[in-house]
């Protein structure tokens, strides 16, 4: 039953989490809080010492082994929310909502460990450095995840109405992969380009050329982003440059259009490389796999998770996820829950809705004693 005591109790943690943001990896002050919060409440803290930052603990004893993640880290943006417990730490804002996910797992783990008995066990999972992707690489290096029979955790989604939890199976959000290119050329007076190779001309044809990709290459039933984002080249207006660059990213859902998108990139960065008389380097960052949902598991939280909240089928994501790492190799279940905020994801004057807390703690608190009782042996 909810009070407005566990409201009022689960919005002061958040704000203060929200005040106090670190970026990835160095999340050194909110680990020491998650700890400190997790050991008053009696868990056993098993946080590898390989693991720099995040917190990891256990409740309860024996098999089945249920896992609850969440992220921990913030974004260096400026906030612009003129809230009253906006940021204290200058450039860097939990513009993404982890500080939302942080007091939804801690207010689960208040639940839990006022069970009187556990069928089995839940592991606690704070994640660091999702922002980079690769926090959940750290966890799983460091054992983090061994042994768990099951992982679920949750994205708050500023689109979504309180009280609604968006559910389906296999692709939630999408394959992420970075690309950097630079072209070298010849660098000359604006005035005489035909005595240098310009990397500008050959930069921009092909920031045009790699769109072909999706809409000429891929099958239109897959959803497939190529999006160029950054480009710097030159220093003054009459000068043609030794070199431009610049990066984006790929985002698809399945492995064969993944590796399509890859080939026909650095076929299109080549081929006109070579068609402007410049020279092409290409520098290629595989990122997060598809956070894949287990079409069993998923099945059972959809089941539960109607019993108190309404439940949708959301719109797959084209933004990219390090839980994925986790569901590459642990059955797992990822939801978006709704926080009814006025921005999407990443922007500096996201605000998000403080009622949709408490449905959050349910939807950690249900889901892991039903695993519990579904995944007993």
């Amino acid at each position: 039953m909810v009070t407005a005591t566990e409201q009022t109790h689960l919005t002061q943690i958040r704000h203060y989490l929200h005040q106090h943001p670190e970026l990835s990896d160095q999340e050194f002050a909110t680990t020491k809080y998650l700890t400190d919060k997790l050991r008053d409440l009696g868990y056993r803290i098993i946080t590898p010492t390989d693991l720099k930052t995040g917190v990891i603990a256990e409740i309860g004893v024996g098999n089945p082994v249920i896992g609850l993640r969440s992220d921990i880290d913030a974004l260096p943006i400026q906030e612009v929310t003129n809230l009253s417990y906006a940021s204290e730490n200058d450039g860097v804002m939990h513009a993404c909502g982890h500080d939302f996910h942080m007091t939804a797992l801690l207010g689960a783990a208040e639940r839990l460990a006022a069970e009187p008995t556990l069928n089995g066990t839940v592991r606690i999972v704070f994640q660091p450095a999702e922002e980079t992707h690769v926090g959940a690489q750290e966890v799983t290096a460091a054992g983090g995840v061994t042994g768990l029979d099951a992982i679920i955790g949750f994205h708050n989604k500023p689109d979504l109405p309180v009280g609604t939890i968006g559910l389906l199976a296999g692709g939630l959000m999408a394959a992420v992969d970075q690309f950097t290119v630079t072209f070298h050329g010849v660098g000359t007076h604006a005035a005489m380009p035909q005595l240098g190779a310009d990397p500008l001309v050959a930069l921009a044809a092909t920031v045009g050329a790699v769109q072909s990709i999706v809409s000429r290459n891929q099958d239109p039933q897959h959803a497939v982003v190529v999006s160029v984002t950054h480009i710097e080249g030159g220093n003054t207006w009459n000068v043609l440059p030794e070199s431009a660059w610049f990066e984006g990213t790929v985002r698809t859902f399945d492995q064969k259009a993944r590796q399509l998108a890859k080939k026909r990139f650095i076929e299109i960065v080549n081929g006109q490389a070579a068609a402007y008389g410049v020279k092409a380097n290409i520098d290629w960052l595989v990122g997060p796999d598809v956070v894949d949902n287990d079409s069993r598991l998923t099945k059972i939280v959809v089941d539960e998770s109607a019993k108190h909240f309404n439940v949708v089928a959301p719109t797959p994501s084209s933004a990219g996820e390090d839980f994925a790492y986790f569901s590459q190799r642990i059955p797992s279940v990822f939801a978006f829950i709704g926080s009814h905020g006025n921005s999407d994801w990443h922007h500096p004057d996201l605000i998000l809705d403080d009622a949709g807390l408490v449905p959050a703690v349910e939807w950690y608190y249900f889901n892991a004693k039903r695993l519990l009782a579904e995944l007993t042996e």
